[in-house]
């Protein structure tokens, strides 16, 4: 459990599962009968094509942190374009989870230490 924790921390999780996760959804969605489905014709690979490369991006993310940037930019343009192609971004729902995890993703700062939480010393009456 330790070594996953210190992996965990040595790269934006959160952000590469969200992103993901979003994905997953997506396509998810699509597999959704023809009465649910919003939009049907044309767009039917990129429905397709572009929850996949939402999920490789969130992998990416997980695997080589060194190139966070760049990825959580290419999930969070292809997150946008899933709104027009698939089901108004997975009814919502992935398209959320992908803005949210490419911008974690983009925040995230690998030299800081992490946050400890102090305990406050009770403030004395003067």
């Amino acid at each position: 459990m330790r070594a996953f924790t210190a992996w965990r921390g040595r790269r934006p999780f959160w952000g590469g599962t969200l992103l993901l996760l979003g994905g997953v959804e997506i396509l998810l969605t699509e597999q959704a009968s023809v009465s649910v489905v919003l939009q049907a014709g044309a767009g039917g690979i990129a429905a397709y094509l572009l929850p996949l490369v939402m999920a490789v991006c969130g992998l990416l993310v997980l695997l080589n942190p060194g190139q966070r940037l760049f990825y959580s930019v290419i999930g969070v343009l292809v997150t946008l374009g899933t709104w027009v192609t698939s089901n108004l971004g997975g009814f919502f729902v992935g398209l959320l989870l992908g803005v949210i995890g490419s911008s974690l993703a983009f925040g995230w700062l690998p030299d800081q230490e992490p946050r400890r939480r102090r305990r406050r010393a009770p403030r004395r009456a003067a």
